[in-house]
């Protein structure tokens, strides 16, 4: 049962791409042809009209020897009644001379002299039955020879003239189209036509399209909801906290970015659908050992759009920017993952082998950077002196650290001096970094130590917020 905004059309084009209801397939008219020899064919392939031409051959061989087999077989006949017409007016004279004989020999031999028969006629009248002598029953045997002569006739007439033999043909498949082909006595179960136009359409034209926010945790368990007013009151497992919100229509992509450098994303639509705790993104994508989610962004226009590159615009006006753990930062566009990714995903970063991406957001280029690393430094300058890559790659220096003993832990874009960075530190005191605080100086150096005693933890997560798609 369709609902009354569906496209029936659309349905139908569905159901004969999906379903056995149409099918299109190739023939191959790989044929043996005829050749001079009747037990040899030739293999050849044909197309419908020669396959046509040897069919209707093929019936005009059948009907000549149906004609022919069918005059032999009245030859015989005229020739048994012959012998019948000439002895039924010396019925008498015969029935004596069968008395006379000394046997079924003796009268055959004698007849087939007196009356000038051969052996197969005088055979067939031996064997009359006595009825067969009344007058009725020599009248229709007359009756018959005239049949038979005159029908012999007819198709000696046919035999000599093929066009006659072809509108016989034509004659015989109109009759089987007339018994067989009638739609109320004999209904066919398929028909066969020739290719029309046929309604294209995606897998999108059959998602309802509707807004849904998902929800991503930090312990990577993930669903979607029609509508989220608080995410704060979400249901979450003991322990876990809420990431990250992502809004937009369900034929829309949401893309999850993890700390491994690889991408998955998929349709808003094929996130679980639940009130609970949702499902383990592991059902949705392949996560290997210590791979977790760092981020997730909506690629609904009304969300993040002009993601498009060109060539006069190769870094699109919207993108995104990863940092990883080494300190290296590099920028990215969002179109190649608008397109649902396999379960294994594609990679956005090469971090190096020890370091990981510690996060991705949606930028276009005018904010400020804001990094932090454990060892209290931090250092803040223009999104436009990281690199634009058109690949995955490992990026450029953002801020140098002490390897071994300093590790990035977060960072921030900030489009304003009220846009902030929140860090803890292992006294458990927080912190905030901002441009209206510190001074935003290029890439690339050791950065601003922040705390002569003490290191920074973490980064505060700031609150998830549920965007609104009418404001946008």
């Amino acid at each position: 049962e369709l609902k009354v905004d569906t496209d029936e059309r659309m349905v139908m084009a569905y159901l004969f791409k999906h379903t056995p209801l149409q099918s299109t397939f190739p023939v191959n008219l790989t044929c043996l042809v005829p050749t001079e020899q009747p037990d040899v064919g030739r293999p050849e392939r044909l197309d419908l009209h020669q396959v046509l031409w040897h069919f209707l051959n093929f019936r005009l061989q059948v009907v000549t020897q149906r004609l022919e087999h069918e005059l032999t077989t009245l030859k015989k006949r005229i020739h048994i009644l012959d012998g019948f017409a000439k002895v039924f007016d010396a019925l008498d004279a015969i029935i004596k001379l069968i008395r006379r004989s000394d046997g079924k020999a003796d009268a055959a031999e004698t007849i087939m002299k007196r009356f000038e028969l051969d052996a197969e006629q005088t055979d067939a009248i031996l064997e009359l039955k006595i009825y067969r002598l009344a007058r009725l029953e020599i009248l229709l045997i007359r009756n018959e020879l005239t049949d038979k002569k005159k029908r012999a006739r007819q198709i000696g007439e046919l035999l000599r003239n093929e066009d006659r033999r072809w509108s016989l043909v034509r004659d015989e498949l109109v009759e089987v189209r007339r018994t067989y082909g009638n739609p109320k006595t004999n209904p066919r179960r398929t028909l066969i036509g020739k290719v029309i136009e046929e309604v294209e359409f995606t897998a999108d034209d059959f998602i309802i399209d509707e807004d849904a926010v998902v929800l991503v945790s930090r312990d990577g368990w993930i669903k979607r909801q029609k509508e989220v007013r608080d995410p704060s009151t979400t249901r979450l497992r003991e322990g876990d906290d809420l990431l990250t919100a992502v809004v937009g229509s369900t034929r829309s992509t949401a893309v999850f970015f993890t700390n491994f450098g690889i991408a998955y994303s998929c349709r808003l639509v094929d996130v679980p659908a639940t009130t609970g705790y949702g499902e383990p993104i592991q059902r949705l994508f392949k996560l290997k050992d210590g791979e977790h989610v760092v981020a997730a962004i909506s690629l609904d226009p009304r969300v993040n759009n002009n993601i498009s590159t060109t060539t006069r615009r190769p870094e699109p006006t919207t993108h995104a920017i990863a940092v990883t753990t080494d300190g290296y930062s590099l920028r990215f566009s969002f179109e190649p993952f608008v397109e649902p990714s396999t379960r294994s995903g594609r990679r956005y970063a090469r971090p190096s082998q020890e370091a990981e991406v510690v996060g991705v957001q949606a930028v276009s280029g005018t904010e400020t950077v804001i990094v932090a690393t454990r060892e209290a430094r931090a250092l803040l300058c223009k999104t436009r002196e990281i690199n634009f890559l058109s690949g995955p790659g490992k990026g450029v220096t953002l801020i140098k650290i002490k390897k071994g003993t300093d590790r990035v832990i977060g960072f921030a874009a900030s489009r304003n001096d009220r846009d902030l960075l929140t860090v803890e530190t292992n006294r458990g005191a927080t912190q905030t970094i901002s441009s209206a605080k510190y001074e935003i100086v290029g890439r690339g150096g050791k950065g601003r130590e922040l705390l002569q005693r003490g290191q920074f933890t973490r980064v505060v997560p700031r609150p998830v917020k549920i965007l609104s798609l009418d404001e946008n």
